[in-house]
């Protein structure tokens, strides 16, 4: 059972499902015309349940892969396709979960999520998967996901929703003296696609202090990096995509930001409609 989680994560939960809802009912008007078939891609799967809280209070949270194979009206994905790295925790939801509907074509991948992103965008691209259409779910804990694995999804016939760990992950390897080890930068590099130099660039400022012995050039980290990680992020999946939600942010009980939620589409009612779900979770 994953334990990692807070009440953030029952509302990205709850955003995902509505959606889902959402996506389906309009599908279930298209689909059979058009002979769409409709996949839903998990990412990041995890064990089905998610507990958080100590013994005193514990709490046990139906995850996002249980609440989609229970959407039965108006009507259920045609396939479902779950990815989950971690072998035991994918016996887990194979066992607890996945096992209950075997009325439903379902593949359990015991892999990284990168290898099957990009296999997916290939396999949208061929002659056999011209007629799937997709909803994604993209939901690290961390920086897993690699920038060149959302690039295999360009143009294609997907809806994603990516959890960008802005402050759980970028921020923290962002040093504030710019003195960020090969090792860091190298993560950063991956998950932003983008080079050390545009990211030493975009994040930090230097500044020429005088000093006895004479100039020096200081380097500081520039002020609300979470924000600006958020708002670099965001731009660069318009690079990818036509359009992008504004982000649900999920902040823990200190109020600290830690993630910003996107969904991202080559469909504008698709990004409506999410923005709408996203704008009711930002105000509650």
């Amino acid at each position: 059972m994953n334990n990692f989680g807070g009440d953030w994560t029952e509302s990205k939960i709850e955003i995902l499902v509505e959606y889902a809802q959402a996506y389906l009912s309009i599908m279930n008007i298209y689909a059979d015309k058009y002979n769409w078939k409709l996949l839903y891609f998990d990412g990041f799967a995890g064990s089905g349940f998610i507990e958080k809280g100590n013994d005193e209070n514990r709490k046990v949270i139906i995850g996002a892969t249980k609440r989609i194979l229970d959407i039965e009206n108006p009507r259920p994905f045609d396939r479902y396709y779950f990815v989950e790295k971690e072998p035991e925790i994918a016996e887990e939801l194979i066992e607890k979960v996945i096992n209950k509907y075997d009325d439903k074509i379902i593949n359990v991948a015991n892999t990284d999520c990168n290898e099957k992103i990009q296999s997916m965008g290939n396999f949208l691209k061929s002659k056999k998967g011209k007629n799937y259409k997709v909803l994604a779910y993209i939901d690290p804990c961390g920086m897993q996901l690699k920038w060149e694995s959302l690039m295999a999804l360009q143009e294609l016939k997907v809806d994603a929703w990516i959890l960008v760990p802005t402050g759980m992950g970028v921020n923290r390897l962002l040093k504030k003296d710019g003195k960020i080890s090969d090792a860091w930068i190298e993560k950063l590099e991956i998950f932003l696609g983008l080079p050390k130099e545009k990211i030493i660039e975009y994040f930090y400022s230097q500044s020429v202090v005088p000093t006895l012995f004479g100039d020096e050039i200081v380097t500081n980290k520039k002020e609300k990096a979470i924000e600006k990680s958020a708002e670099l992020y965001q731009s660069r999946l318009k690079e990818l995509f036509k359009f992008v939600t504004n982000p649900y942010i999920l902040k823990n009980k200190s109020n600290s930001t830690m993630f910003h939620f996107y969904m991202v589409s080559n469909n504008k009612n698709a990004v409506k409609i999410a923005n709408e779900i996203i704008n009711k979770y930002n105000n509650q």
